[in-house]
């Protein structure tokens, strides 16, 4: 190495102690200075693969996935027998959706380092991806064999086992969500009890809306079997879920901060009354509807969307993104033009209920069947209700208005990813979840031609 500008005059540092000052710059939050001393590390000792894996991590870190990527296949070229570069370098390729070639790497940290649990689970992650459930569940069990306390592996065997319908042990698994790195507690610390099932007939019960809209939307269900046990029953959630929760038979209350929250004696997670209540395929709650749109903002929106409509034409709605925040959004959203052929069905107006960034999109669309945006006078949940309560069909992605759409038993095509979340099981064009909703699968990860061209060709029997 070359001396700096901060170093005595004649001396000259060894790599690691280089890659020793960049990893303090990370760690720090300094992620310029420490990407600008790793690539002067990297020119000047190109064969010291130590800084191509900690290049290839912060670029990762830095959102830069493709130069993490080249750095990382870097690192295993200059070190073809280390587990960890192999165990990073599948993990990227699975990121980039290459899972052939993320399989051969993840099975061969395994085979370099076999007493690794984060090998084992990052082959685990990688199995899921590629939907041999069998064996994810067989690499996260040895994980956990290795280290029985690891949240993350106990989360993605939850993750199988649910998606395979083994809910028994899934819902118990399942539990483990809340020690995942980063993930909060789901309510402020203090000495809370959490609840077990059994009847309170004269205490108060805190159900907590835990996580996205789709799962309060979808766990929903379970309140008023828990009224049933618990008559002094309160809900904390988002405002955004009030229309939601407020339709809920038994709720006395929603809240959505701590300092509004009457006492309770006892609390549970939305998220944990299927474990609760042994949920099993065949036992799943399902009084659908169990949302309904207000009539008064029915009657505001059908007025809209006659003005907006043409005679004779049929109404479907369309979403094609989640919220970009959303760890898996790389994985279950698209853009408005890979829907492209599904504008190519005559006699149909599409109606944007796309919220979001995505909704910019819009402004591009140039098909052939009209396209209207909603998405600016779309104020809450009850909005939306209300709209999917008017349309014919709705067309989206994996997200909550998928979910609304369940709940209220109305008529929807669910395009999913090929490595679906856990609630869609397997193999299954139908949801014991949702009966009115039907799930157009992909073919091959990354591929939305096959679920589009069904869903194309479902709206043109509708037609009929």
């Amino acid at each position: 190495m070359s001396t700096t500008d901060t170093e005595p005059a004649g001396e000259i540092r060894p790599p690691q102690a280089w890659l020793a000052e960049a990893i303090v710059h990370e760690e720090a939050g300094r992620l310029e200075d420490a990407a600008d001393l790793l690539d002067r590390l990297i020119a000047a000792a190109p064969a010291f693969h130590p800084a191509m894996l900690q290049a290839g991590m912060l670029a990762h870190k830095r959102g830069r996935p493709s130069e993490a990527l080249s750095f990382c296949q870097r690192a295993v070229e200059l070190a073809p027998d280390n587990a960890i570069y192999h165990r990073n370098l599948g993990e990227l390729y699975r990121v980039f959706g290459r899972l052939d070639e993320a399989i051969f790497h993840g099975r061969r940290a395994v085979e370099l380092l076999p007493d690794d649990p984060l090998s084992h689970y990052n082959l685990g992650v990688i199995l899921y991806d590629r939907q041999e459930i069998a064996e994810a569940i067989a690499a996260q069990r040895r994980t956990l064999a290795l280290n029985p306390a690891m949240p993350s592996a106990h989360f993605e065997l939850a993750e199988a086992l649910l998606l395979s319908g083994r809910f028994a042990e899934g819902w118990e698994e399942y539990e483990w969500r809340f020690r995942l790195p980063n993930v909060p507690p789901p309510l402020p610390p203090g000495d809370h009890r959490q609840w077990d099932g059994r009847p309170m007939s004269d205490q108060t019960l805190l159900l907590i809306g835990d996580q996205g809209f789709g799962d309060t939307i979808q766990f929903a269900r379970y309140i008023p079997l828990v009224a049933e046990r618990c008559p002094k029953l309160v809900v904390a959630c988002s405002a955004e879920m009030f229309p939601i929760i407020g339709q809920q038979p038994g709720v006395q209350g929603y809240y959505e901060r701590w300092a509004e929250m009457p006492a309770f004696a006892a609390y549970c997670p939305l998220s944990g009354l299927p474990r609760l209540f042994k949920t099993d395929l065949d036992s799943i709650p399902a009084p659908i509807p169990y949302l309904r749109a207000e009539p008064a903002r029915v009657d505001h929106w059908r007025r809209r969307l006659d003005a907006l409509s043409l005679p004779g034409y049929r109404r479907v709605g369309l979403v094609w993104a989640g919220r970009p925040t959303h760890g898996n959004d790389f994985n279950r959203s698209m853009t408005l033009k890979d829907l492209a052929p599904l504008t190519e069905v005559e006699r149909t107006v599409f109606f944007s209920l796309q919220m979001g960034p995505g909704q910019a999109q819009t402004g591009g669309y140039y098909g052939r069947a009209p396209l209207i945006n909603l998405g600016p006078e779309i104020g809450d949940f009850s909005d939306t209700m209300a709209i999917l309560s008017l349309l014919d069909r709705l067309v989206t992605v994996d997200t909550s208005v998928a979910h609304l759409a369940g709940a209220m038993g109305r008529p929807a095509s669910i395009l999913t990813p090929f490595a679906p979340d856990w609630r869609w099981l397997q193999d299954r064009t139908d949801s014991p979840w949702y009966p009115s909703v039907e799930l157009l699968r992909q073919a091959a990860p990354g591929d939305w031609s096959a679920p589009i061209a069904m869903a194309a060709a479902r709206l043109r029997s509708d037609l009929r």
